[in-house]
């Protein structure tokens, strides 16, 4: 199992235990885009160019719905690449 599909799988089981870092890291390996930041917040699209906004908590985790965001998001487009 590759690390793409290790941070997949974590992140699935628990969104809300991922680190900030490891979630970007997650979306760079699914293919998606960072294009510009502005304050804390991180602007990324998907391949299909649906827009993500990202900021870590304080504690520098990955905010959980925002995970759940992205999974939902990911799922879909690999659906319609199917």
């Amino acid at each position: 199992m590759g690390k793409k599909e290790k941070l997949l799988e974590k992140a699935r089981k628990s969104p809300q235990g991922l680190r900030f870092s490891e979630f970007e890291t997650l979306l760079v390996l699914c293919g998606w885009t960072f294009d510009h930041q502005t304050g804390s917040h991180r602007i990324w699209y998907s391949s299909e160019r649906i827009r993500l906004s990202i900021q870590p908590t304080k504690n520098n985790e990955a905010k959980a719905y925002q995970v759940k965001q992205f999974l939902k998001i990911q799922e879909k487009e690999n659906e319609s690449n199917n």
